[in-house]
């Protein structure tokens, strides 16, 4: 029987055939697609998907990475701005560089749970009384002078309900606002032990006196009166150096 020519088909069959046609994905001879076929397209596309997804997540993870990075870096900052020689105390005692800043983190944390006080007129008048006896004392004798200095630090710290039962934790909390005087607390503070075993000759000793005026200064001062905080760190500073030399020139006299 003889097959219908494909002229002879309805024209409608024609046209469905030859879309059939043109849709039907081309292929080699060897089974590979055609370039230009529609299935070859689709591939393609979906590489260029693939590759603009990898390539975004690529810059995003580079944004976050350098957007941490800076991050810390001005964190870093900040904790060396506030706490000064504190920080790279802190940093040679810890086993890394994240410990250290932790740990000033923790610092600053305890600090705002302590319910500290302002101390009325009455009491720092009495303190500094007290420190001007010292101050005199030390002439005739330095060693009753530092020893009674380190006291009146920790009577100080106390009225003002810092913790005082430990050195280190005393330290540690008054650097969060007061870091430059407490590198001093802590050599006068070693200044005074050394002294208790008869190590120490006069000179160690007024320096010692100089860090203790300096620290009794500013807890005098008050580091929370009437909002003010160490966003005034250059005017202390100053006042903190023109009492060190206020102090030697009583000392010496």
């Amino acid at each position: 029987m003889e097959m219908p020519s494909a002229a002879s088909w309805p024209v409608s069959a024609r046209i469905r055939n030859a879309s059939e046609a043109r849709s039907a994905p081309k292929f080699t001879l060897k089974g590979g697609f055609v370039p230009g076929s529609d299935g070859y397209s689709q591939t393609m596309s979906s590489v260029t998907l693939i590759v603009v997804i990898v390539i975004a997540i690529v810059v995003i993870a580079a944004i976050v990475v350098v957007g941490y990075q800076m991050a810390r870096r001005r964190h870093t900052e900040r904790l060396q701005e506030q706490y000064g020689a504190e920080y790279d105390r802190a940093v040679d005692q810890a086993d890394s560089q994240r410990e250290a800043e932790s740990d000033l983190r923790d610092r600053s944390k305890r600090h705002e749970q302590l319910e500290l006080r302002t101390l009325d007129s009455a009491e720092r008048e009495n303190f500094e009384r007290r420190w001007s006896e010292v101050q005199g004392q030390f002439v005739d004798d330095p060693s009753s002078a530092v020893r009674n200095a380190d006291q009146l630090v920790v009577d100080v710290m106390s009225a003002r309900r810092y913790p005082v039962d430990d050195f280190d934790q005393r330290a540690d909390d008054l650097s969060v606002r007061h870091a430059r005087v407490t590198e001093g607390y802590r050599e006068a503070r070693r200044i005074t032990q050394a002294n208790e075993a008869g190590r120490v000759d006069t000179e160690y000793l007024r320096q010692a006196v100089t860090s203790y005026r300096s620290l009794i200064q500013a807890l005098l001062a008050g580091d929370g009166e009437a909002g003010r905080q160490e966003d005034t760190r250059g005017e202390i500073r100053q006042t903190e150096r023109d009492s060190q030399r206020t102090t030697e020139r009583e000392t010496r006299a």
